[in-house]
């Protein structure tokens, strides 16, 4: 059985940090094959891919509106995903989700964790 669980969601002031982690299982071609990706949503709007980190040469994505601010990594022993997420705007509170990719970070999830609150509040 595949599990994706967030976790490291909660309230922070702007200028704030925070540190999210994905902790999966299960995964069929076994972690270390997947393109992870951190994908966000707030309220009223769409989703939106934030990052993502292909194993093949650690190759990284940012969206426009997180590039210098946020950071992906990824441990495979461990089979987690992090997120650290500096220097956070009211903008940035949404429901953040992780989810497992194909080989290459494409946009696309397809499996899925439950999601975690992330609040910036002034």
């Amino acid at each position: 059985q595949v599990k994706m669980m967030e976790s490291g969601g909660g309230l922070v002031q702007p200028g704030g940090s925070l540190r999210l982690s994905c902790a999966t299982s299960g995964l069929p071609l076994g972690f270390g094959y997947y393109a992870i990706g951190w994908f966000r949503q707030a309220p009223g709007k769409e989703r939106e891919g934030v990052a993502c980190m292909e194993t093949s040469g650690g190759t990284t994505r940012y969206h426009d509106s997180v590039k210098g601010r946020f950071t992906i990594s990824r441990d495979n022993a461990k089979e987690t995903v992090y997120l650290q997420m500096d220097n956070l705007t009211p903008e940035d509170t949404a429901v953040y989700f992780c989810a497992q990719e194909g080989y290459y970070c494409s946009g696309y999830g397809r499996r899925w964790g439950q999601g975690t609150q992330v609040t910036v509040y002034s």
